[in-house]
């Protein structure tokens, strides 16, 4: 009856009594009367469906309420986080008791030119399991100074917990029991080391983002008992591909390697493309100690100094790993791919591979863009160029579909021997690094589409397709720029997005409008159900080519296993995966998130540091966000700082949120959202993850 409920509120798309929706589904017994109520007090409880004031029943969605995520910002206002919809920004006097990290039910309470506002009127859930502080001690007493000042709380420490603690120890707290809305008793479960530790600075991050950094005995016991190398009869049943020629391209300090390829070019003119990837779910096995610590962790998070991997070593650097000059056992999907960039005839199987050489994207990019041949390369030149031809075909292929490249930089932080950041730098996205990208599509693509017409259970990546509305702001914004654009963008699809990025290549906010744009779409997520990638515009697509960094990869090596090499698709196994899938999905997701969060605050907190040792210096930058506070200010290498409003001494600002600029009342000077400015370093503090800047002179500004 849930399903009918649901379906009736929504078709209705208004609220209802409990006696209209009992007589629109025909209930006539008293039976069937309390079934109907405990069904619509449960759906309530679930946020499905909501109760008015006027005592009906509506559709969640179809109310002025949503659930989502408070992420609160240092300045005490938040934002709701709610999945494919607009973030509801919330002001300080309405956040209610709510702190960051919080699941909330978000009331809507006014929709602005640019946002939506919203009161928090309830809290769902509150997501606070652990803390993490600094001790300080005064007078014999320990305090625990918290690094997120997002959390407005006082952490009271079990006397029992404080033996061994001394001033300055980065502490993991598992937060206890309630004493009011601001206090928790909590207790010491870890010590990281000492904040002037090398190396702590970046654990306590990872220790704040809940993510494992050691293994555990029960797991290494298991790795243990893992080869180090394949065994004699590991190769029956495999298509042994070892004398062909196949490596790999990573980048230079690359050591877990997933992904190796091979190219031939086929007599009618077609290219014959092999994706061999490391088959990590032959050793990881459904169920085992292994399998669960990967399940949890989700993924492999890449940070400044170092790698926190899904897999143990021996396995992530070593018997997975497609080393060169070694055994390893594979997945390979081999396509022949014609001149359009279609897949002409494929085959996946389990293979036995021997990589010829480990290749760099620099050295890659050095022969295919300069034609300059490193030592060892030399019997390769011609695969390359084949890769290169074929990565060709397959982007203008993707480009025709409406593939949309936002073409956004990435910074990549550079440190010392001590983990200290030393530079800031932008990373190279060159002619190997989108091969790369482009063989990997191909083969995520076909696998996918495989198993999505056998119709079995699967793991898809999926991006839904962005709302109009996100659209039309975005719109309103290259307008207010002062940019006019081609085509009608009513009819939302990959081309018409990839048409609209086009037509701004050539502005100078170029950057701050693709990365704007790309916040409009949708998150990337996985799920059971398949509705397409959007920003690839795929109809069809799984992640299948990272399975050592991502276990939604191990799963799909393990479902090509279960149905295409064993052969086992009885109601048993179906069964099995159609209940386990879709909380693997929600959870890797979820898992991914973490990762991303805990890269990017790793990221901020090593920019600060590194701008810490040039206060006073001066940079060329880019108004990239004007906020009702201050402006933020982009450099060239990415690192952001704030210009705060009470540093401009000239004049008094006023911040006109519906044009992104801010207007001088006297003497009428405008900074606007992509204007041109030198700044000077005002201050950074690696410990706040805060940079804040001045104006040196004004450029382009009217």
């Amino acid at each position: 009856m849930e399903d009918k409920v649901l379906k009736l509120l929504n078709d209705e798309n208004k609220a209802l009594t409990v006696y209209e929706i009992k007589d629109l589904l025909e209930i006539t017994d008293v039976d069937g009367i309390k079934e109907l109520v405990n069904i619509l007090n449960k759906l309530e409880s679930e946020f499905k469906i909501c109760y008015t004031k006027k005592n009906k029943y509506m559709i969640l969605k179809n109310s002025n309420l949503r659930v989502g995520s408070l992420q609160v910002t240092k300045k005490g206002f938040g934002f709701v986080d709610i999945d494919g919809e607009e973030d509801v920004y919330i002001p300080i006097d309405n956040m209610n008791g709510a702190i960051h990290g919080d699941q909330v039910v978000v009331e809507i309470t006014s929709k602005k030119s640019m946002e939506l506002e919203g009161r928090i009127v309830r809290i769902v859930k509150r997501n606070l399991r652990t803390v993490i502080g600094t001790i300080r001690v005064k007078n014999n007493k320990y305090y625990v100074d918290l690094d997120d000042d997002k959390i407005k709380l006082n952490i009271i420490l079990n006397k029992d917990s404080t033996k061994n603690l001394v001033d300055g120890h980065k502490v993991v707290i598992k937060v206890l029991t309630k004493i009011n809305n601001t206090d928790y008793h909590g207790q010491v479960i870890r010590i990281l080391g000492h904040i002037n530790d090398p190396g702590v600075d970046i654990l306590s991050i990872v220790a704040k983002h809940d993510i494992n950094d050691t293994f555990s005995d029960e797991v290494m016991n298991e790795v243990d008992k893992i080869p180090d190398h394949v065994l004699d009869n590991e190769y029956k049943g495999r298509i042994d591909l070892r004398d062909e020629i196949i490596f790999t391209i990573d980048g230079d300090d690359t050591k877990d390697i997933d992904d190796a390829i091979s190219i031939e070019k086929l007599s009618n003119g077609n290219y014959k493309l092999g994706v061999h990837i490391a088959d990590v779910s032959y050793y990881v096995k459904e169920g085992s100690e292994l399998d669960r610590e990967a399940y949890d962790r989700g993924t492999s998070v890449y940070l400044a100094d170092r790698v926190i991997p899904m897999l143990p070593h021996k396995l992530s650097n070593g018997i997975c790993s497609l080393n060169p000059n070694v055994d390893r056992l594979a997945m390979s999907c081999v396509m022949e791919i014609d001149k359009t960039g279609e897949v002409a005839n494929y085959e996946i199987f389990e293979s036995v591979i021997k990589s010829r050489i480990q290749m760099t994207y620099k050295k890659v990019n050095s022969i295919l863009e300069d034609n300059n041949i490193s030592s060892g390369y030399e019997d390769y030149v011609d695969k390359l160029k084949a890769m290169k031809e074929l990565a060709d075909i397959l982007r203008d292929n993707k480009i025709r579909k409406g593939y949309i490249d936002f073409d956004l930089d990435e910074a990549k932080i550079i440190v010392n021997d001590n983990g200290e950041a030393i530079d800031v730098t932008l990373r190279n996205r060159g002619t190997g690094e989108k091969l790369i990208e482009d063989f990997m599509i191909a083969a995520n693509e076909t696998v996918a589409r495989h198993i999505y017409y056998m119709d079995y259970p699967f793991v898809y990546r999926v991006h839904g397709e962005p709302s109009e509305e996100k659209i039309s702001r975005f719109l309103r914004l290259v307008s207010i720029l002062g940019y006019q654009v081609n085509g009608k963008y009513t009819n939302i699809t990959p081309k018409n997005m990839q048409k609209l990025l086009d037509q701004l290549k050539d502005k100078k906010e170029f950057t701050i409008l693709s990365s704007e744009l790309l916040k409009s779409m949708q998150k990337a997520v996985y799920d059971y159900k398949n509705i397409g990638h959007f920003g690839l515009a795929s109809k069809c697509y799984t992640h299948f080519t990272s399975p050592i960094r991502r276990y939604p990869d191990t799963t799909v090596h393990r479902l090509l296993r279960t149905y295409l090499f064993n052969d086992k698709l009885n109601n048993e196994v179906i069964s099995h995966w159609e209940k386990k899938l879709p909380a693997l999905v929600e959870h890797a997701s979820y898992k991914e998130r973490c990762a991303v969060e805990c890269e990017r605050e790793v990221d901020d907190m090593k920019m600060a540091e590194y701008m810490e040792k040039h206060i006073g210096e001066e940079f060329d930058g880019i108004i990239s966000s004007v906020l009702s506070f201050g402006m933020f200010v982009e450099l060239p290498n990415l690192i952001e700082g704030l210009i705060r409003f009470e540093d401009l001494n000239d004049d008094f600002y006023i911040y006109d949120e519906s044009t992104f600029s801010i207007k001088g009342q006297t003497n009428h000077k405008i900074y606007r959202l992509g204007d041109n400015i030198r700044v000077k370093v005002k201050s950074a503090s690696k410990e706040k993850h805060t940079i804040d800047f001045i104006i040196v002179n004004e450029k382009n500004n009217s």
